[in-house]
């Protein structure tokens, strides 16, 4: 807990968010999960405004969401989390329906294999009744854009932050190492928040990733940095590095948001 805490204190008045990873803590046990417990409880506690951002990535039946819903907000008191849609909007509801929380929803990842899956084409044209009613209406998407044809991916941004953000509270995930295809979910997202992972060690390009991430108010990014940070030295001025890093990308990031 010493490094998280001095990690925390080190980078919290430049921080808009910590997104502690959900996996890193289960693996190594009920240990692991007490340490998640309680570096969330001393971000609650000593720096209240900066919201916690629960990575960990469910998404299940619906009966199966509301035990991750209850674990997630009630005992870890996460104020968002990171969600796949694979399942579907009804699936999620337990997180939607959450109104005083936040959901990102994953729509074009960061790892090298995401086009996968991910930028497979869907023909609107050829969606038979019953995908259209589980997407939503995508209209909207096809007046916007005046296509037919879309990368799987592109229905999900957009049938998340507008079909099923009835709440207000869905943000998407979209990585830095892909800008082309973040400006296309920014672009068919409109305002809606995007956590934008992949700076850093893995390699997305600060620049290209803010001109195509921001919005028209030249916010609306949440971009996550952590290897970068939080191992900018092995050495006992390891938080200060992690302060001087913090401080070296949060100038970066707002030299190409507020330019022209």
């Amino acid at each position: 807990m010493d490094f998280n805490t001095r990690i925390i204190d080190a980078t919290a008045d430049l921080a808009c968010a910590f997104k502690p990873n959900s996996a890193f803590y289960e693996k190594l046990g009920s240990e692991g999960v007490a340490a998640l417990e309680e570096t969330i409880r001393y971000i609650k506690h000593s720096y209240p405004r900066v919201p916690v951002i629960l990575d960990f990535k469910r998404g299940d039946i619906g009966n199966t969401n509301n035990g991750y819903v209850e674990e997630a907000f009630d005992r870890f008191g996460a104020d968002a989390v990171t969600v796949h849609p694979y399942l579907g909007r009804e699936a999620l509801a337990p997180f939607l329906d959450r109104t005083d929380k936040g959901i990102l929803v994953l729509a074009r990842t960061s790892n090298p294999g995401a086009g996968e899956f991910q930028d497979l084409p869907v023909d609107l044209n050829r969606l038979s009744d019953f995908y259209k009613k589980r997407f939503g209406d995508l209209e909207g998407l096809r007046e916007m854009t005046g296509d037919d044809v879309f990368p799987l991916y592109q229905i999900i941004a957009y049938a998340a932050a507008v079909n099923w953000n009835s709440n207000g509270n869905v943000g998407l995930v979209a990585g830095a190492t892909s800008p082309v295809e973040l400006a296309e979910i920014r672009r068919i997202a409109g305002e809606t928040p995007i956590l934008i992972p992949g700076i850093g060690a893995q390699g997305g390009d600060v620049e290209s990733t803010v001109i195509a991430g921001r919005d028209s108010n030249k916010q609306g990014m949440i971009i996550n940095a952590s290897r970068s940070i939080i191992f900018a030295s092995s050495g006992p001025d390891f938080a200060g590095a992690a302060r001087a890093e913090t401080q070296r990308l949060t100038n970066e990031i707002n030299q190409y948001r507020l330019a022209t």
